[in-house]
């Protein structure tokens, strides 16, 4: 079957994605204009994972593109708990950085809690602490997971408006599936966690009529579960750029849906460096 779609209207992350990165771009002019400061990111690698080292340059590179200045740490795969927290703790109280972003996963003999509660929340532009999602969860002033804010611009772009809405969210981990069902029903959808333990999995989703896919299997979600007419966000980008919805199905049934790759990834990124700004922004204030 073609993946061309029939019915579903996609979701163009990487358009509005590149609205945000030069709207970004323009308050980071605009900040180091009036300070003589530019906005600064600094991004902390353990180890040498491929896939890892990629995501950072390519965070690296859109953060010159958009003004803001990135200060990169690599630490050695053999790097213990106590020496990542202190390095996070040094760029913590650095009053010249004013965003942290700890590459996860940072490896298998890592606390990444420990190192994720080193990062002071006023800098913490990744979204990944405690302090990040009370607040998110609370709807308060603070840092959002930039994957769940960045769905949830995208909702907004195309007019969907979660209140009354039954939302599933399939996946709980801490910086996506949580945070994203805590940030829709914020805004009052009636939402729904699933997971790996989850009895009956298609009768949920088939009730679903916002849908948020982030357990990180391929085509893990059927497209003849998916709700008639429901919004379909795939969150997941798995070897082979395939998400973890079955698109070619889905794309029938829903009414908008997120195309992978070019949906919500580049979302991530441009909320990534908009909350950059807007950290340095209350910092120099």
């Amino acid at each position: 079957m073609s993946s061309t779609p029939t019915d579903a209207r996609l979701m163009d992350g990487s358009g509005l994605a590149r609205r945000l990165v030069e709207e970004t771009a323009a308050r980071a002019a605009d900040l180091t204009r009036r300070t003589g400061t530019p906005p600064c990111l600094a991004t902390v690698l353990v180890g040498e994972d491929p896939a890892s080292v990629t995501y950072v340059r390519m965070k690296r590179a859109r953060c010159e593109k958009a003004g803001i200045r990135s200060r990169h740490v690599e630490l050695p795969a053999t790097t213990t708990t106590a020496e990542l927290v202190a390095t996070l703790e040094g760029l913590s109280n650095d009053p010249e950085v004013h965003g942290i972003l700890l590459q996860h996963p940072a490896g298998p003999g890592i606390d990444e809690r420990a190192a994720f509660e080193a990062i002071a929340p006023e800098k913490d532009v990744d979204g990944v602490t405690f302090s990040s999602f009370a607040t998110m969860s609370f709807g308060l002033p603070g840092f959002v997971s930039c994957t769940p804010g960045g769905i949830m611009r995208l909702l907004d772009a195309y007019g969907v408006d979660p209140a009354g809405k039954r939302a599933v969210v399939v996946g709980r981990s801490a910086i996506l599936g949580k945070p994203a069902g805590m940030m829709l029903l914020a805004r009052n959808a009636t939402v729904t966690y699933c997971h790996s333990h989850t009895a009956d999995l298609s009768a949920a989703v088939r009730e679903a009529d916002i849908l948020v896919a982030a357990v990180g299997r391929p085509r893990f979600i059927k497209g003849e579960d998916i709700k008639p007419g429901a919004v379909v966000v795939d969150a997941g980008y798995n070897p082979g750029n395939v998400g973890d919805v079955d698109f070619d199905t889905a794309v029938t049934r829903a009414g908008l849906i997120t195309p992978v790759p070019g949906g919500v990834g580049p979302m991530t990124i441009a909320v990534l460096l908009a909350q950059t700004v807007d950290a340095a922004e209350r910092q120099l204030a």
